[in-house]
């Protein structure tokens, strides 16, 4: 596929003859993992395994886009409903990700930023260890940023901001009227990210699910039939082409 993609300039490639304008940042609903399994008979947790793989794969497609910033989806303060064995597994999955982090990412690990959005607290000691390792470790990479949103709600995010932003007042450091939507951003988990301008979701469903509410004021969606272990270069540029032929107003003529 990345044949047919000629790069013209940082912000345009040429596609199969159309020039598409390259997103700086995209934001990922995964959806369809489960169903993946099922449809073929297999556990569910080999439908995230193969989630695993199609993320990775998106992070090197992109980078090959020359897109900035990646903003995943990869576990709700949702998704504890779910049965306690799939929670487990998912975060034993996560686990031995992170652990084998160099292996599993190759030649982009020195190449891309990892941060972790979203309330660690309710996470393993171990796990916000290796989290807090990995963002070390790649600090200074500079190629693209890839922030996961676990335990991540947008909801959360927001509440969370402004009860910063309190303590600040409390503590003298901020006045009431010092406080605008430049200043609320600083707050966020986001905080040195432009806003994403399009947002994928996979498996045919049309919500955000509490997905950076703040952050998506004017960004472009682009729902995606397909399940998410099946998402690929092709269908990474579909979504790219969609969002290339729309006109950004952000309410203006």
């Amino acid at each position: 596929m990345t044949d047919h993609v000629r790069r013209i300039s940082k912000e345009l490639i040429e596609y199969h003859g159309e020039v598409l304008n390259i997103p700086h940042h995209i934001a990922v609903i995964p959806d369809g993992n489960r169903r993946w399994a099922r449809e073929r008979g297999l556990p569910v947790i080999s439908g995230h395994k193969k989630g695993v793989e199609a993320y990775r794969q998106l992070l090197s497609d992109a980078a090959v886009l020359g897109i900035e910033y990646v903003t995943f989806y990869a576990f709700s303060t949702e998704n504890w409903k779910r049965s306690a064995a799939e929670v487990e597994s998912l975060m034993s999955l996560l686990a031995i990700q992170l652990k084998n982090f160099n292996k599993i990412m190759g030649k982009n690990k020195d190449k891309i930023r990892f941060v972790v959005i979203g309330n660690r607290s309710k996470l393993s000691a171990s796990l916000q260890k290796s989290i807090a390792k990995i963002e070390e470790e790649t600090k200074n990479n500079t190629e693209m940023t890839a922030f996961i949103a676990i335990n991540y709600g947008g909801r959360d995010e927001i509440l969370h901001s402004v009860k910063e932003i309190a303590c600040e007042i409390s503590a003298g450091k901020m006045r009431e009227d010092e406080i605008n939507e430049t200043v609320f951003r600083k707050f966020l988990y986001t905080a040195d990210a432009p806003d994403p301008d399009l947002l994928i979701r996979t498996s045919g469903e049309e919500r955000i699910s509490n997905f950076l509410l703040w952050q998506m004021a004017y960004t472009e969606f682009y729902f995606d039939d397909g399940w998410w272990p099946d998402f690929s270069m092709d269908r990474l540029l579909a979504a790219v082409r969609a969002y290339s032929r729309r006109q950004r107003r952000y309410g203006g003529s």
